[in-house]
């Protein structure tokens, strides 16, 4: 096994030109990254979104329309959906679009896509576009996009232990111990193991219980990061993979693993298109918060769009209005998927934990870009162990109850990059039922609004070009995040944006439409509040 101690020397004019110190533009306009003792460097986020990013989303054709009827719509939706699922793909896994066209649809249960190549598309996301309606009382998604599972290790194959003492943060090439069965182009898991020392280390067995429900506190236990990831090259006994790992693997605290993986569960090049949601709810349902009655009915279709077991797929141009908890929601098992140009506005539940998580990230490798949400309380959201790298690119968020953030247990490497929202990368300890380091290796790049970031042990917390005001976490002390240019904005204006034109060239730029700031950035932006106790789950 080896290890090694990393260093960066920069000259005073490199240094005087270049704030930010962790990352820096070179003499050619090239982003370079400035290692840690140990190698750890700010991980390159570009692959994130539909098709490793930096690739035009696709328009496909209409062969199948529906046009809005009388009663519930749900059957004659779903009858469209599976008739273009039974066509044959083309060259490049496209079946066809349905096409709802303008007007209100009544969905009494809900609308499920689980043929690859099958798009749903409406004629606007305004209230004079294609409205679907969730009726009844029943919690559900109104739109379900999902696979049967996601990528799993392929059971004739075995482990391949990871060689190297330490693997950093940033990292796409290691060794293993035999690249015997392995070939380039394979698909992988790449293990990061944590065991019962690393858990110890970080004092995640030892959190504090909560005061008002002390049993429901769980302390961890030892876990896995499985990344899913596509060999690129393998010279003797060194792979290097196609995306970097944004968790460091020490043989210190258990070390990793490599095997041969499949996503045969997964489908995929699913688009959900110029839609409005919408769901009924009971206006009589009412809870007063800070002084003020607000609707507060949670017996009513909780999700717009869902997507699980799904990859190189995308929503965009929609709008979510009155769910209790996602707008869309990314799940687990999805990977290289892109939600863009779409709202989420005025939310119906109770505020507390568990609900009004409008655009949410559980799988990794997604882009969230161009999105804006009202009346949230964790408006860009990521759960338990996350495995990115995934991207939030330009969204707003305004009207909070609460921060986003990575939510709890270990979510590794996220990237706000250009969000105006309030912001939180913490030790939650108790909060829920023992969220304790929510995230690990996150990167805040020119962000706006309230900021609180500490660095857990073992990993790092990069806030750069924030501009706003820095508060303090709920547990303190903590170490802090490491700092640049805080109230000032720096070059390059985004970082996922700079890293995509490094890989691909500016053609990447302009197939993800993304030269400028989206229009919703205005007055409200800047008016973030932040009211969340930190009580809920």
């Amino acid at each position: 096994m080896t290890d090694h101690i990393a260093f960066t020397v920069m000259t005073p004019e490199q240094m005087s030109k270049n704030p930010a110190q962790a990352v820096y533009l070179d003499d050619k306009g090239m982003l370079r990254y400035v290692p840690d003792y140990r190698g750890n460097t700010i991980p390159d986020f570009s692959n994130a979104g539909y098709m490793g990013g930096g690739v035009k989303l696709p328009e496909v054709q209409v062969k199948v329309t529906v046009e809005p009827g009388e009663g519930d719509d749900t059957a004659r939706i779903q009858a469209a959906i599976d008739q273009v699922s039974k066509l044959n793909a083309d060259q490049v896994g496209l079946r066809g679009a349905v096409l709802l066209k303008a007007g209100v649809y009544r969905i009494a249960g809900s609308i499920k896509i689980s043929s690859s190549g099958v798009v749903l598309r409406g004629e606007g996301q305004g209230e004079d576009g294609t409205v679907l309606i969730a009726t009844g009382t029943s919690k559900r998604a109104l739109v379900q996009v999902a696979g049967s599972s996601g990528a799993k290790q392929q059971a004739s194959d075995s482990p391949r232990t990871i060689t190297d003492a330490y693997m950093p943060v940033g990292a796409r090439s290691f060794h293993v111990q035999s690249v015997q069965g392995l070939k380039e182009g394979d698909t992988v898991l790449v293990r990061k193991i944590s065991n019962k020392d690393f858990i110890s280390f970080i004092k995640m067995d030892r959190i504090t219980p909560r005061p008002d429900k002390p049993s429901e506190t769980k302390m961890w236990e030892p876990f896995n990061l499985d990344f899913d990831r596509v060999i690129t090259k393998i010279e003797g006994n060194e792979i290097t993979v196609d995306a970097p790992l944004t968790d460091a693997i020490d043989t210190h605290w258990g070390g990793g693993t490599v095997i041969k993986s499949s996503d045969a569960g997964r489908i995929e090049k699913v688009g959900i298109e110029n839609l409005r949601g919408d769901t009924k709810y009971n206006p009589n349902v009412k809870k007063t918060g800070k002084g003020k009655p607000y609707l507060a009915d949670e017996n009513h279709a909780s999700h717009f769009i869902t997507l699980n077991n799904v990859k190189n797929s995308w929503v965009k141009d929609i709008t979510a209005v009155h769910f209790a908890i996602y707008a869309v929601s990314i799940g687990k098992g999805a990977k290289w998927n892109t939600v863009q140009d779409s709202r989420n506005l005025d939310m119906i539940s109770v505020l507390t934990g568990g609900l009004r998580y409008p655009f949410n990230v559980e799988g990794e490798l997604n882009l969230v870009q161009r999105v804006y949400s009202e009346t949230a309380r964790h408006a860009f959201v990521l759960g338990s162990q996350v495995k990115g790298p995934n991207v939030f690119l330009q969204d707003v968020s305004v009207q909070n109850h609460a921060t986003s953030e990575p939510h709890h247990r270990w979510s590794v490497g996220g990237l706000f990059d250009n969000v105006s929202a309030p912001i939180a990368v913490q030790d939650r300890q108790h909060y829920g039922t023992g969220h304790g380091w929510a995230g690990a290796n996150y990167v805040l790049w020119n962000t706006s609004g309230q900021v609180i970031a500490q660095k857990p042990p073992t990993a790092s917390t990069w806030v750069i070009g924030h501009v706003g005001t820095r508060s303090k976490g709920a547990f303190e002390p903590r170490d802090p995040a490491f700092f640049a240019s805080f109230g000032k904005h720096v070059e390059p204006r985004s970082l996922y944006l700079k890293q995509l034109e490094d890989r691909l060239g500016l053609k990447a730029l302009e197939a993800m439409g993304s030269y400028t700031f989206h229009d919703v950035l205005d007055d409200s932006a800047q008016d973030i509040m932040s009211g969340d106790d930190g009580s809920d789950s």
